[in-house]
């Protein structure tokens, strides 16, 4: 698989888009006026807690007061090690904070539509190797490790790096996936990297609550130490002064592989490259079509993601059960890619094509599962429901690519939908009807949308004559260019 990176920067906005093969599969954007929260450290102030959700709301100073719930919440020693052995029930909110309490808390979760942030006090600092928890113990291997012998390595090298310095109890390690034939000395580098950072934070008891402690570092930093991996054949910027940022973190933290950080300087905008721009425009439209003939129908709710499968123009070769089979496979691997793309999460329920025979539908559930397994997010399927659906969760740590990108429609308030210009004339009918029994008029003025206008003075023209007959009064149409569809006066003069 061939993968590349391309970062275009502008001056208020970075992107970043991971592309596999040409196709665009990941795009992540950041900009000034919003920047992402995750990872980030704050001294925070609990403000109240909340015993029947068992969380409480901690001041950090964001917009929104932020959401710390007890599952989010380091037990002290002992209370840990007695969970831990089932000795006793996990501990309420009220013996973990109580309201007035100082804390170092880190966003796990962006602040999503009217939700504050969400916060956890398990703190975990990453490197481009490694991921610290000063307050856990032991030492983790990234379950995409699969060989065994590669995972016994990395264990070895990180005790032994550990004992070498006396900080076995100093907190706990997790080896990330881009460790995978890492050498010592680039596990030392990092350890100590994040021994440093550790040091510089925990001097952060002496600032006042609501202070930012520790800002992640900016996109274009980010993803290098997230999807540099070894099989990514290059990194390309469009911006010089981005370019040294990058290729200076690159060379202090991933020397091996600093060299493919390059600067495009090419005349072409550097997401036109691989149609990125054009796949960005597509991920915002509900209906994906598939090479088949058929399409996906993509809605997302506050409460979750339906995705609708259907044959469309497809109409296969030999039996219907074959039809829906060949459509469900095909719409299993753009499922996966384009919930990656659009960065969906939650709950999300895909409507397969029905099928029948039961090894096809073992077969379906195989291949969504290997579609999503190159997801970085954490992804849970359940098994075809009674009714044919797939149910699945997603984790969601971000907005997704709609709500970065988007805005809800002023005309319908985010329905979808509008009231049709028929429904709109009936409604004007009874509106007058209503006026004129209720004050003496001499004439009505109906202010409207052109088209609601135009269609009362063609096909409902016989109406509106039996309308101003009804009412005794005649009633002058006026047609407004700023008006929706379904907004309309009606005015007595």
């Amino acid at each position: 698989m061939s993968r590349e990176i391309l970062v275009n920067i502008t001056p208020r906005e970075s992107r970043a888009a991971l592309v596999e093969n040409g196709v665009l599969q990941e795009l992540y954007v950041e900009r000034a006026s919003r920047r992402g929260l995750v990872g980030n450290l704050y001294r925070g102030r609990v403000t109240r807690v909340l015993p029947g959700m068992q969380a409480a709301f901690v001041e950090v100073g964001l917009e929104r007061t932020a959401f710390l719930h007890a599952g989010d919440i380091q037990y002290p020693a002992g209370v840990h090690a007695d969970v831990s052995a089932h000795a006793a029930p996990a501990p309420s909110i009220q013996q973990l904070v109580t309201q007035g309490d100082e804390l170092l808390v880190q966003v796990l979760k962006d602040p999503l539509g009217t939700k504050g942030a969400r916060l956890t006090t398990m703190i975990s600092l990453a490197s481009r190797f490694l991921v610290f928890m000063p307050y856990s113990g032991g030492i983790g291997v990234s379950a995409r490790i699969e060989d065994d012998a590669e995972r016994e390595r990395l264990r070895t090298l990180m005790r032994t790096l550990l004992e070498s310095d006396g900080s076995a109890a100093g907190g706990g390690y997790i080896v990330r996936t881009a460790a995978c034939d890492a050498p010592l000395e680039a596990l030392a580098a990092d350890r100590l990297y994040l021994s440093r950072l550790w040091e510089h934070i925990r001097r952060s008891e002496r600032v006042p609550p609501g202070t930012l402690v520790h800002e992640e570092p900016p996109l274009s930093v980010r993803i290098l130490r997230e999807e540099l991996a070894p099989d990514v054949r290059r990194v390309m910027v469009d911006s010089a002064a981005e370019y040294a940022r990058m290729r200076s973190f690159a060379d202090a933290f991933m020397p091996d592989v600093a060299d493919r950080v390059e600067l495009y300087a090419g005349q072409r905008p550097i997401f036109d490259l691989h149609g990125v721009e054009e796949e960005i425009g597509r991920a915002l439209e509900r209906k994906v079509m598939l090479k088949s003939g058929g399409h996906i129908v993509i809605d997302q709710t506050e409460s979750m993601t339906t995705i609708d499968v259907n044959t469309g123009g497809y109409v296969g070769t030999s039996s219907q059960e074959d039809t829906g089979f060949r459509t469900n496979l095909e719409a299993a691997l753009m499922v996966a890619r384009q919930l990656r793309l659009r960065n969906l999460g939650g709950i999300i329920i895909v409507d397969f094509i029905d099928m029948q025979d039961p090894g096809h539908r073992e077969q379906l559930l195989a291949a969504f599962r290997t579609a999503l397994a190159s997801d970085r997010a954490q992804t849970q399927i359940a098994s075809v429901s009674a009714l044919g659906l797939v149910e699945m969760t997603r984790k969601r740590t971000r907005e997704s690519l709609e709500h970065v990108l988007c805005s809800t429609c002023p005309s319908c308030d985010g329905r979808g939908f509008h009231k049709s210009v028929e429904t709109v004339c009936h409604e004007i009918y009874r509106e007058a009807l209503r006026q004129s029994r209720l004050f003496r008029i001499e004439q009505l003025v109906v202010l409207a949308n052109p088209e609601v206008v135009e269609r009362l003075l063609d096909e409902e023209a016989l109406v509106l004559a039996d309308l101003e007959a009804q009412v005794g009064k005649p009633i002058r149409l006026q047609a407004e260019a700023l008006y929706d569809i379904d907004r309309y006066d009606v005015v007595l003069a």
